[in-house]
């Protein structure tokens, strides 16, 4: 059984926990993150004899020894103290526990995000080319990826509702339930059409307001969604090693990027501002949608 210092703190990472969905609007998945990597913070002052709280400069310095010591990867030591700075910054403003030391985040080594080539993204396009259900679906799914920059999640948690046709915009619910629009015009706009028409039919079973599937019918999830990247990546000889989540979201920003378009449009689009409000959605003008058009290689 653990000293009741220990359980009191296991009791603020919970509360911890609960502030970041209630309070903060961030996912369950978010908060269960935060909440495994000030476990094992916890288990090592256990382990070592340190008090979980409020820590030391000691105690910080022998969990850095001990993640090196581990191999922790520098970003996953790095995503460690940001939990362990913001729980110790919610024990301070939301628990009275006064000034307490911050560690210092660890230095990031600076990688530049891995993107296909516009010949890459063409070849696993193609790989989707076939008039099959699952053939029409993984099409649309890579066009609207790579045409709207939409995040794993975002794609996955697409409606029916938030497609719009007529007005060529796609509205998006981001992280923290925060809404954008974004152009839906080209190839993206064509293969939904063609996905909704000729593929869905066969895979949906009763109400499903998802635009995307599995083929059991079921709204299609991130672990499906990487599944079928990584098949339809080997078929277009695209190395497993280069693929990941979020890949043709990153392709589409450095893509336009590299034609020309302007960092704030690019901002906008990629949900990186501050929340997009309905009022915004219903101003929304022909602007952004002729930036797409002039710097999108697939419009």
């Amino acid at each position: 059984m653990r000293e009741p210092g220990f359980r009191a703190a296991e009791e603020l990472v919970d509360r911890f926990c609960d502030y970041l969905v209630a309070e903060r609007g961030r996912s369950p998945l978010t908060a269960e993150s935060y909440a495994s990597d000030l476990r094992r913070w916890l288990e090592f002052c256990e382990e070592e004899g340190f008090a979980p709280q409020p820590p030391t400069e000691d105690s910080l310095n022998a969990f850095r020894r001990r993640m090196e010591r581990e191999g922790c990867a520098r970003a996953t030591q790095q995503r460690r103290v940001a939990a362990l700075r913001s729980w110790l910054r919610f024990l301070e403003l939301e628990e009275g526990e006064g000034q307490l030391v911050l560690p210092v985040l660890p230095g990031r080594t600076k990688r530049e995000p891995r993107v296909l080539n516009e010949a890459e993204v063409k070849r696993l396009m193609d790989s989707a080319r076939g008039e099959k259900p699952l053939d029409l679906r993984d099409r649309a799914l890579f066009e609207v990826g790579y045409g709207c920059g939409l995040r794993a999640s975002e794609l996955c948690g697409l409606r029916l509702p938030d497609l719009d046709f007529e007005a060529r915009m796609l509205r998006v619910r981001g992280k923290g339930d925060k809404e954008r629009v974004v152009p839906f015009l080209g190839e993206a706009a064509r293969s939904v059409r063609v996905w909704l028409d000729a593929g869905r039919p066969h895979l949906v079973r009763g109400a499903c307001p998802q635009v995307f599937l599995s083929r059991s019918g079921r709204p299609l999830s991130r672990q499906d969604l990487w599944r079928v990247l990584r098949r339809r990546g080997a078929a277009a000889g695209v190395a497993r090693s280069r693929l990941y989540p979020h890949i043709l979201r990153h392709s589409f920003a450095t893509h336009l990027l590299a034609r020309g378009m302007d960092m704030r449009t690019l901002q906008e689009m990629l949900g990186h501002s501050s929340l997009v409000t309905t009022q915004v959605y219903a101003h929304f003008d022909g602007e952004m949608r002729s930036e797409y058009d002039r710097f999108h290689p697939r419009a």
